[in-house]
C-alpha cells in the first residue's frame, strides 16, 4: 500500500482466487495456525518463574522477533541474569511441547495451498520461527505443504525489514511486486510493503491483534481462509 495511504483495505477474498499475483509467501503463527493462545501459556509461565507480571506488551514487541533477537531483548528489558541462549533453549522445550500436539492449520488453509498447487502458483512459507519447532508439528506436514520455507535464521534482519521477503521471491523466482504476502502483524506488513510485494492482513483471532491497524496498512484484507472460492475437489 502506498505511503500515507489510510484507506482500510476490504475483505476481499475473490482477490485469492483466481490469483491475483504469481506468487504467495505465508506467514505461519497467527496467520495460517492460531497459536496465540499456546504463545500466551508460554509467556505467562516463563515470566511468572521470574516473578514479572505478565503484559501484552511482551508477546507484541517479541511478535516479530526470532527466538535469538527476542531473547537478548528480554534479557536486557528485564535486566535478567540470564544468558539469552539458556532463554532460547528454555522457549524451544516448551514450545516444541505446545507446538508438537496442540498446533494446527486454520480452516480452509489446506485447501486453498492445494488450489495454489494445481494453478502452478509456487508458494512459501516465511516465519521467524525455528525450523526443528516446526517439524516438530504431529498435526500439520509442513515439509510436505510447504517445500519452500525461508525462516529468520536464514536471514539478516527480522520482520521489521524486508529480507525474510525478498528472499522469499527470490526463491520463488518471481519478482517481489508479483507476490503476495499472508500476515497479520502490522509491523510484517509493513517490512512487505518495503519489500515491493502485494500485503494481505490476515485477521488472527488474536485479541492483541490491531484489526483496523492492520486493515490500513495492507493492500488486502482476509478474514476467513474457507471464504476463498477455490473449485472444489
Amino acid at each position: 500500500m502506498a505511503e500515507g495511504q489510510t484507506t482500510l483495505a476490504a475483505d476481499s477474498p475473490n482477490f485469492m482466487w483466481p490469483p491475483h499475483f504469481g506468487g504467495a509467501i505465508f506467514d505461519f503463527d497467527g496467520t495460517i495456525s492460531d497459536t496465540a493462545s499456546l504463545w500466551e501459556d508460554i509467556d505467562r509461565k516463563f515470566l511468572a518463574e521470574r516473578n514479572i507480571p505478565y503484559s501484552v506488551e511482551f508477546p507484541r514487541t517479541l511478535s516479530a522477533m526470532g527466538f535469538d533477537q527476542g531473547a537478548k531483548y528480554t534479557v536486557e528489558h528485564y535486566h535478567l541474569n540470564e544468558d539469552p541462549k539458556d532463554i532460547v533453549n528454555e522457549w524451544m522445550r516448551m514450545s516444541q511441547s505446545a507446538y508438537r500436539t496442540e498446533a494446527v492449520l486454520r480452516p480452509g488453509v489446506v485447501p486453498y495451498l492445494r488450489a495454489l498447487r494445481s494453478a502452478h502458483i509456487p508458494y512459501a512459507l516465511a516465519t521467524t520461527n525455528a525450523s526443528d519447532l516446526l517439524d516438530s508439528m504431529q498435526r500439520i506436514p509442513i515439509r510436505e505443504l510447504f517445500p519452500i520455507r525461508v525462516f529468520g535464521a536464514d536471514v539478516a534482519h527480522t520482520k521489521d525489514h524486508p529480507d525474510i521477503y525478498l528472499e522469499a521471491a527470490h526463491r520463488l523466482n518471481v519478482a517481489p511486486d508479483r507476490c503476495i504476502v499472508f500476515e497479520d502483524l502490522a509491523v510484517a506488513l509493513r517490512a512487505a510493503n518495503q519489500a515491493g510485494c502485494i500485503t494481505c492482513a490476515i485477521a488472527s483471532g488474536d485479541p492483541l491483534q490491531h484489526v483496523t491497524e492492520v486493515q490500513e496498512i495492507a493492500d488486502v484484507f482476509l478474514s476467513d481462509w474457507k471464504a476463498i472460492p477455490v473449485p472444489k475437489r
